[in-house]
């Protein structure tokens, strides 16, 4: 069975989906053409030309389709035009060093590393994700120190993930790269005598998306997001817009209760600015229910997809412990948290190593002392706000609107030394 399997995952699907794809919407008509690539048969040797490996999982037939035609106008609002294409446009061209042939999880991963990327300002920057989530984002002072500090939010997720860059890769950059193991690497470009480097990892999909250097121009660019249902149907809706383009957008917390006006009393240094800024932007594209922690451009615990607030910012919490401890482990000892514990187990480290670890993380607080906590909706009670300024945060960002605002803010006043609350007056859920 485990033989079979293997053969799947190695099998590049046929696909029956039609190569053009025409949907109208009230006489406006948009025309798709599914997009093939060329490669080299494993039995025959001959050129042949596929579409995506599979879907999500093998024996999942796939298909990626490019808007070649149409301009959508519904209500007053105009939807993205075609010659836009970013993942959708990739030629084999970009396809650098193609490793294995992509599937749909790889070009998902590369589409919403660039949801958060088109938010993100133009200093050297990473999204590394993983099945459809951020797992580590970072700003740096080069391309090097993004990618490092991105990885090192969350060393273990990282690994067989998608890493996007918003700048051409540099050999220091692709060095660190060939240390991990990445699925993708996509970048507006790369410089001379870094693919080699690259290609040390066989498999490793090496793609060029050229657009990725006005990403900006897609801040405001709405697309027609799909929803397919068990039974048939189709739900659709404009993909969202994100208001903050900047710190001033961000609106200090106050809220009315039975009469009485609540503000937050300390405003926001410019360094958690900046936090709050690029928090939000991450948040773009994290599924919901969601609350994530940054501190110093980069992410220190991400918490995705959990029915009830509070449940989800406790969620990140934990991962930020262990994501500290693990990379504290890895900069000591060249090892990660759980393999040191399995020696110290076995009786082949001595055990004090690990409770040094742990007093460490312990101390710092998992990296939240003076974090910023983002979460994509508001909090309906004031436990979720409670459970992080234990954790030593200093700034919040929230959509605001909850009827018990009031107590969020109260809590934040309260709060030795006090921390300060933004409202974004907009929720950012992803399902």
């Amino acid at each position: 069975m485990s033989d079979d399997l293997k053969k799947m995952y190695r099998t590049v699907m046929d696909d029956h989906f039609p190569r053009e794809m025409k949907i109208s919407f009230d006489g406006q008509t948009l025309i798709y053409r599914k997009r093939a690539w060329k490669i080299r048969d494993e039995k025959t040797g001959e050129l042949i030309e596929k579409g995506l490996r599979y879907g999500e999982n093998p024996g999942q037939e796939a298909a990626l389709y490019e808007l070649i035609n149409g301009n959508l106008v519904l209500g007053g609002c105009q939807f993205i035009e075609p010659n836009r294409g970013l993942v959708s446009a990739i030629t084999e061209e970009d396809m650098i060093q193609s490793g294995k042939h992509p599937g749909k999880i790889n070009l998902t991963d590369i589409d919403n590393a660039l949801n958060i990327m088109r938010y993100l300002s133009g200093e050297p920057a990473v999204v590394i994700v993983k099945h459809n989530n951020p797992c580590g984002v970072a700003y740096g002072s080069r391309l090097s120190d993004a990618y490092h500090r991105a990885n090192m939010a969350d060393r273990i997720a990282a690994f067989g993930g998608c890493a996007v860059f918003n700048q051409a890769v540099d050999k220091d950059t692709a060095e660190m790269i060939s240390e991990n193991y990445l699925e993708v690497v996509a970048a507006p470009d790369f410089e001379e005598g870094t693919v080699p480097i690259l290609a040390r990892r066989a498999n490793l999909r090496i793609i060029r998306i050229s657009r990725i250097e006005n990403l900006s121009s897609y801040w405001d660019a709405r697309f027609v997001d799909f929803k397919s249902l068990i039974d048939g149907g189709i739900i659709l809706q404009q993909s969202p817009l994100n208001r903050i383009r900047s710190k001033e957008k961000f609106t200090l917390a106050s809220a009315e209760y039975k009469g009485k006006l609540y503000r937050i009393e300390r405003e926001p240094t410019e360094e958690e600015c900046e936090d709050m800024l690029f928090g939000w932007q991450v948040e773009q594209g994290i599924t919901s229910n969601s609350v994530i922690y940054v501190k110093d451009g980069v992410t220190v615990g991400i918490g995705t997809g959990e029915q009830d607030r509070v449940g989800v910012a406790e969620i990140a919490i934990f991962k930020a412990y262990t994501k500290y401890a693990d990379a504290l482990c890895f900069e000591k000892y060249g090892m990660g948290y759980k393999d040191l514990e399995l020696l110290v187990k076995k009786g082949d480290k001595e055990k004090e190593l690990i409770q040094e670890i742990d007093q460490e993380t312990k101390e710092a607080k998992g990296g939240l002392i003076g974090a910023t906590m983002v979460s994509d909706a508001f909090f309906p009670f004031r436990d979720g706000v409670d459970v992080a300024i234990r954790e030593g945060i200093r700034a919040i960002v929230q959509p605001g609107g909850s009827l018990r605002d009031f107590e969020s803010i109260q809590t934040c006043n309260e709060a030795d030394p006090k921390v300060t609350m933004v409202f974004t007056g907009q929720r950012a859920f992803k399902h």
